[in-house]
């Protein structure tokens, strides 16, 4: 791990972002609330938070941090009935911590294990899912 004992403890946060691309029906079926296994974007929410304090445990050599706080949000497109083929959801995540160290990691596992759930949630009625894009898009300190 790398030292950072010597650094003082600073506000820090960290966005990041995802995508998922699903079929449109895909996308009906979690809008109307009836894919198999549940309330699809609510367990992604909440797997996507839990992942981020559990970044440490995941990542060899990263530091264990109690994050402030862990935000994941959806963008989902519009769909007009006639709508068929792929559609994309981004996954934006925000996390703040006060810290020696950044919280960009957290932010990144956060967007990552939410865009698993969201697969291993439609695998049964979505083949064709991607999961790709995942990057930092800003950090403080």
């Amino acid at each position: 791990m790398v030292d950072v004992g010597h650094k003082p403890v600073t506000p820090r946060s960290a966005l990041a972002e995802g995508y998922i691309t699903i079929q449109s029906s895909t996308l009906r079926a979690i809008a109307e609330g009836s894919v198999p296994k549940g309330e699809v974007l609510s367990v992604a929410r909440l797997a996507g938070i839990m992942a981020a304090k559990r970044t440490g445990d995941l990542i060899p050599l990263c530091h264990p941090l109690a994050v402030d706080s862990v935000e994941v949000d959806f963008d989902v497109p519009d769909l007009h009935p006639q709508d068929e083929g792929l559609v994309r959801i981004r996954i934006h995540a925000t996390a703040r911590i006060s810290a020696k160290t950044g919280v960009e990691m957290e932010a990144l596992t956060a967007i990552s294990v939410a865009a698993l759930t969201v697969y291993d949630m439609c695998k049964a009625i979505d083949k064709a899912m991607v999961i790709g894009e995942i990057r930092l898009l800003k950090k403080t300190k």
